[in-house]
């Protein structure tokens, strides 16, 4: 089975929604501290506000004529600053595959899609960022070329 990654269409985006929960109910299972159950109304608009935004596009991977996977990419421009250089990224903010098709090729297509998309925009670099408790995406991202670069930890008081 062939996996084909595009953006998505404004139709398609309630069945992004429905990815976009199961991956929003495995961060709450993961950091119950910080993850608010549920998906109201801002979660599942945020995604159509991505989708009218200019810096922004919602991508989609369909595998037998369903929508299986999808991405929020964001093209991000920073300029220098006292602390940084200047910066220019193709950002990642969400990532998600229906579990029902994982280990397909889902993801790993998606990802090739977004270097391919990245490079034709004239982006060097892909950024993402992930919570330590999904092992399972620390792996893929690990196996598809990311490596860590920076570490958000918290200590209980």
């Amino acid at each position: 089975m062939s996996v084909t990654v595009r953006t998505a269409g404004r139709n398609e985006l309630e069945r992004v929604n429905e990815l976009r929960k199961m991956v929003n109910e495995l961060h709450v299972n993961g950091r119950p501290d910080v993850f608010r159950p549920g998906f109201c109304d801002e979660l599942r608009q945020h995604v159509y506000d991505k989708f009218d935004s200019g810096n922004s596009d919602v991508l989609v991977a369909i595998m037998d004529q369903i929508i299986c996977g999808f991405a929020v990419v964001e093209y991000i421009e920073k300029p220098q600053s006292p602390f940084n250089n200047s910066r220019k990224f193709y950002h990642v903010e969400e990532f998600g595959v229906d579990e029902n098709f994982r280990r397909k090729g889902v993801a790993t297509a998606l990802i090739a899609f977004m270097k391919e998309d990245a490079l034709r925009r004239g982006y060097q670099k892909i950024e993402l960022n992930m919570w330590e408790f999904n092992d399972g995406a620390l792996s893929f991202y690990e196996k598809v070329g990311f490596r860590t670069y920076r570490r958000y930890m918290d200590m209980d008081l």
